[in-house]
Order: structure tokens, then sequence, then C-alpha cells
């Protein structure tokens, strides 16, 4: 391809330029095939550790670790050119000090060559942010339901439901933007509390069960294929991928029993050559 032709990606820059503009459309990506279809369509990629759950069958993201991410992260950036692509920094990575969360960051990083990193907020968050886009990391925050705390908060719970606790989304979400989070995602709150802080901050809010009021929205891609029987609330399935897997699965099984697969159009036969 020539220099172009070239595809530009989008840049961290863009992202805050669309503060209140188009919406930014953002999916969760994990691997090389599924990157490659999404990146077209979309503004951000994640590489979430949802995919703790979503791909490697667990109860929770408690057990995914630097190096499953780092894995999933370098599969994903072989395949997307155009779209900014963010990789969580997985639970027990960055919270104990903003020096451990630059290691980590400074790791991921540099092994996958992602643009940024995202992390749950806590009373960390915002010096933690400080800490590392001071040192050349570009962070997006995370407020709100918070999977990474699902253990400490009783499971995965919409927030913001008494004046406390949405005190406490919305402060979070506002120490994370003075910090310089370059976008900040709303999770799990009540139309009212997501509009209040997309108005509040200066960085674009992206929503997963925030409501339209935010400035951009992302879900589990599995989940909006429809892989799953159950999804949450929040979910909009734009396909119902899991009965054609199926589907197809029981068609070659039935091929492969009768005989029927391989055929000869998917043999290879013997083609002496002449002289």
């Amino acid at each position: 391809m020539s220099a172009q032709n070239k595809i530009k990606r989008i840049g961290v820059p863009d992202i805050r330029a669309r503060k209140g503009g188009e919406p930014l459309v953002c999916l969760t990506a994990y691997d090389a095939p599924m990157a490659r279809l999404l990146d077209p369509h979309c503004d951000i990629l994640l590489v979430g550790d949802s995919l703790g759950m979503v791909v490697h069958g667990l109860d929770s993201t408690i057990g995914v670790t630097l190096d499953m991410m780092i894995l999933h992260g370098k599969a994903v950036m072989r395949a997307a050119k155009q779209a900014l692509v963010v990789i969580d920094l997985p639970f027990g990575t960055y919270e104990e000090s903003p020096e451990q969360a630059f290691a980590s960051a400074s790791r991921v990083l540099a092994e996958t060559g992602a643009q940024a990193v995202k992390i749950e907020s806590g009373t960390y968050a915002a010096d933690t942010i400080r800490f590392l886009t001071e040192r050349g990391v570009p962070v997006m925050g995370h407020v709100g339901l918070r999977p990474q705390a699902a253990l400490n908060e009783g499971g995965f719970k919409a927030k913001g439901r008494d004046d406390m606790e949405r005190t406490r989304v919305f402060n979070e979400a506002r120490e994370a933007d003075a910090a310089g989070a370059f976008a900040i995602v709303i999770e799990g709150v009540a139309e009212g509390l997501a509009r209040e802080i997309t108005e509040a901050v200066k960085a674009p809010t992206i929503g997963i069960g925030a409501s339209a009021a935010c400035d951009g929205q992302i879900l589990v891609t599995p989940d909006m294929l429809g892989l799953f029987d159950w999804t949450p609330k929040f979910v909009r399935r734009y396909a119902q991928l899991s009965g054609v897997v199926e589907e197809a699965v029981a068609a070659y099984a039935a091929d492969v029993r009768s005989r029927a697969f391989p055929a000869d159009a998917e043999t290879y036969s013997f083609k002496p050559k002449n002289g």
C-alpha cells in the first residue's frame, strides 16, 4: 500500500475532539479475525478484561492476567488498522500504586503497540491517571458499575441509586476528567446521572447501560452478536449467531457421519506429470 493510500489510525486527540459531536462507536475485540471485521466501523476497539468471561469462561474478570491482556492485545493490533485500540489493565496490576500502574501500562503499550489503557475508578484513580498521563500514557477512565469490584459490591449491580452513591460516581468522573483521562466509560447508571456527568466533564463519555445521553456507546461484541443465551438489560442483540453456529456445526456433523464430507470438491487427486 502506498503512503498516500495508507489508512490513518484514529488517535487520542481525535477522540477528545468528538466531545459533543458525532457519537463515538466502540466495541470490544479479543482476536484478529473479529477485530478485522469491526475495525472499519468503530472509532475505538477495547480489548476488555471481559475476555476472561466471554473467551476464557471465567466467572468474573478477577482471574485475568496482564499476560492474557497482552496476548489478546497483540492479536487485535495485528488486524485493526484505523480504530484507536485501548487495553484494560486487569485487577491487581494498577491499584497498589501509581508506580505499579505505570509499570503495567508501559509494558502493555510497548508489547502490543496499542494507543491507550483503561482503568476502573476508585479512591486511587485520579492520582493514578495523573501519574500515567504526565508520563505519556493515555488513560481511559471507567466509573459506575465496576466489574473488577463485583466481589466487594455484591455482584454486577447498577450504580447511583441513592444520593451517596450517585455523588460518589459523579465525583469519580469529575476527578478522572481533571486528572487527564481522554475519555470516560460510564457503566450501569440511570440516564439522569449519565447526562449530568457528560455535561460536567470535558472528556467524551462512553456509555454501556448508561443511556444515549453519553458521547458514545460501547457493548461487549459477543453479547451484541447473540453468542450467549443471556445478556444484560442494556444490550441490544443485532444478530443471533449462536443459532447460526449451532446449525452449521450440526450440518457438518451430519455430513461427516454420512461420509458426504469431504466430497470430490474437497479432495486432492493424484495428477502424474507428463513425460
